[in-house]
């Protein structure tokens, strides 16, 4: 499997890091996505679409908060991954997180993983 290092960029309470593993796009947030974080989550994903990566893995296992900004940039990225065959699946999301999803339905609306290794699997 590919797994070389993309990137990473860092933003006080959110570091998010991007890297190609196989036919994903892997990106991980990493502590608070907010009003004031999100365009750090928002880049990433975006570019990988651009650059026609548009199978993308969030690992949300070390993602401590998400608001409804945050649900907004990942909705953002769904449509835009969909528009081009592609797709987001969320893996690994901390009860807290889920719990947003869970109030506001967008679980419906993306392919949900209990880990990383099978979001990759599938």
């Amino acid at each position: 499997m590919d797994r070389g290092t993309v990137g990473s960029a860092n933003r006080g309470r959110l570091q998010v890091e991007a890297r190609t593993e196989g036919r994903s796009e892997v990106v991980t947030p990493v502590g608070e996505l907010d009003h004031h974080t999100a365009d750090l989550l928002r880049e990433p994903l975006e570019s990988a679409v651009e650059q026609g990566r548009s199978r993308l893995v969030v690992d949300c296992s070390r993602l401590d908060f998400c608001d409804s900004t945050g649900l907004n940039v990942l909705l953002g990225a769904r449509l835009k991954a969909e528009a081009v065959g592609g797709g987001v699946h969320l893996a690994g999301m901390l009860p807290v997180v889920a719990r947003v999803f869970e109030i506001t339905g967008a679980e419906a609306v993306f392919t949900v993983h209990a880990t990383l290794e099978e979001a990759l699997e599938t």
